[in-house]
């Protein structure tokens, strides 16, 4: 990585930061498994793994996966956030057994909302 030397330096790399943060938006579908101590327990390894083998059944080659700690959600553990490319992120909760299949056949391959939607109780804040 090259050194920044100026104010310039700095804030060309901040751009070059942005830019490549919105094209990964635009581009990849990101799923966040909440792998937190109660995920975890609740089948959450489980999830991460059926939704990988999913999509590389259905052969799609445009989803990141992340693990994530706590999402707040214990109650409706594990839980599942999806960002397809230029919309909101979306949880879904009890994810468990099919649930998974069917997150990535139905909304991640075709955008087709499925039961088990945790309704957003916050505004997100883009930096």
């Amino acid at each position: 990585m090259a050194k920044i030397n100026s104010m310039a330096d700095l804030q060309k790399k901040a751009e070059e930061l942005k830019a490549a943060a919105v094209k990964t938006k635009s581009e990849k579908v990101l799923v966040n498994v909440s792998l937190a101590t109660c995920s975890i327990a609740s089948g959450g390894k489980e999830v991460l793994e059926a939704m990988k083998a999913e999509v590389a059944a259905q052969g799609l080659s445009n989803v990141e996966f992340q693990q994530v700690g706590c999402q707040t959600y214990c109650y409706a553990e594990p839980t599942v956030e999806i960002t397809l490319p230029g919309k909101e992120p979306v949880v879904f909760g009890y994810v468990k057994g099919d649930k998974a299949k069917e997150l990535v056949q139905k909304y991640i391959k075709s955008g087709e909302l499925v039961d088990g939607v945790i309704p957003a109780a916050y505004e997100r804040v883009v930096l």
